[in-house]
């Protein structure tokens, strides 16, 4: 073969993977675009420490929910309940680090609970709310927009029951800490002339030396197999892109006060499931019910049991998603959760995942929140007014919806 056959071969083999993963590159192309408008227009105060830590803060508990709103979605269903859900969750923690809850002072045991323990029966009660919710979906055949919408009505009302219209707090710095702690600096080096968390980078380097190990062994694998199809021009750029993004974030975590402890765990569940939907049978099989549920079901798999799981996931990071809500705020509110399901839902749909089921990534849902952050960020140093920051966000989901339908159109 002739030297310039082999580059036509190249190109075109290029071409074609781009081609097959269009969607997968425009979505991350334009986070990056919308970080570069607003770090312009922003004169530069998007990318500054405190303001990426605040984003990381902001959008944690979206980011969190998102994934388990997206194994939802990928099945074919719907979870309308998830802001309330975590707004309930939320004030049922204060009023259990607190010593507020109505029912026990009307029998007179105003005791209160220490942090783990509120956070294990929190997470505990969500994922309980989102097993209820799941067993009418799967056993009773309720559909899931219908469930999920009574969900959102009774839990926002138990929500203003629990705390009689008012706000509650503050709480213990143990309880605040899971999202306004951060990992400590243990070296004490200076920078600059400024503190500077040698730790924050430390670790960012090593989880980039993991990631990009992890990625080698895989391609070293497919290839193995002859299963190899990303062009080693996509592949090297890709796993350099990482390096610069991972190490970059962690200097600039490093100028402000580190890793934060919710990033820690945001970023342990996205690993998580990461490995669940692509390496594990409970995976395949959340994939194979949105893809077709009846041809699911005759295959053998138990599509009420997966269905009744998948729910009850979604409580539990529900509710995980209010503790670090309250934690934030250092208080409970009666508006809490309101609108969390849009911002939610709208991530995962951004992300790339199909309104029909069956398809969705948990990468794409993690970089569809951000894109909702930073807007929201964005838009909110520009003193955008509130009601074109709906319109606008309105529009970009309309229109990522369109590019899922005009893709899948196309790929017919």
């Amino acid at each position: 073969m002739s030297e310039a056959t082999a580059r036509a071969n190249t190109r075109a083999d290029l071409v074609r993977f781009v081609k097959s993963n269009l969607r997968d590159y425009v979505l991350l192309l334009a986070l990056l675009a919308i970080m570069v408008f607003f770090q312009i227009t922003t004169h530069g105060t998007l990318f500054m420490p405190v303001n990426v830590t605040n984003i990381i803060l902001q959008n944690s508990y979206i980011v969190i929910m998102a994934l388990g709103m997206l194994l939802i979605i990928i099945a074919g269903h719907i979870d309308l309940s998830v802001g309330q859900v975590s707004g309930f969750i939320g004030g049922f923690a204060a009023c259990l680090l607190t010593g507020a809850m109505p029912f026990a002072t009307s029998i007179g045991l105003p005791f209160k609970f220490d942090t783990y323990s509120t956070i294990a029966i929190c997470i505990a009660l969500g994922a309980a709310i989102g097993g209820l919710q799941g067993y009418f979906v799967a056993y009773h055949k309720i559909p899931a927009f219908i469930v999920t919408l009574a969900g959102m009505l009774v839990f926002r009302g138990l929500e203003l029951q629990e705390l009689n219209g008012a706000s509650i707090g503050p709480f213990p710095p143990s309880f605040q800490a899971l999202s306004n702690g951060y990992i400590p600096d243990i070296f004490g080096f200076q920078a600059f002339g400024a503190p500077f968390n040698l730790l924050a980078v430390l670790i960012g380097i090593a989880v980039t030396a993991l990631m990009v190990w992890s990625n080698f062994r895989e391609r070293k694998n497919q290839q193995d197999h002859g299963l190899a199809e990303e062009p080693d021009l996509i592949f090297y750029g890709r796993n350099l892109l990482i390096a610069v993004a991972f190490i970059g974030f962690a200097v600039l975590m490093a100028r402000y006060k580190g890793l934060p402890n919710v990033l820690v765990v945001m970023f342990a569940l996205i690993a998580l499931f990461v490995f669940v939907t692509t390496r594990t049978t409970f995976g395949r099989r959340v994939y194979a019910m949105g893809g077709n549920e009846k041809a699911a079901k005759l295959s053998g798999i138990n599509t009420e049991r997966m269905t009744f799981l998948i729910f009850t996931i979604m409580g539990a990071l529900a509710a995980l998603a209010g503790l670090i809500f309250a934690a934030r705020l250092n208080v409970a509110s009666p508006k809490a959760g309101l609108g969390f399901e849009l911002d939610v839902i709208a991530a995962c749909f951004i992300g790339g995942a199909a309104v029909t089921g069956g398809v969705g990534k948990v990468v794409g849902a993690v970089i569809g929140a951000f894109i909702m952050g930073v807007m929201n960020n964005g838009m909110s140093i520009m003193s955008i007014d509130i009601g074109w920051q709906f319109v606008i966000k309105g529009v970009v989901l309309m229109f990522a919806v369109f590019l899922d339908v005009y893709y899948k159109d196309k790929a017919r």
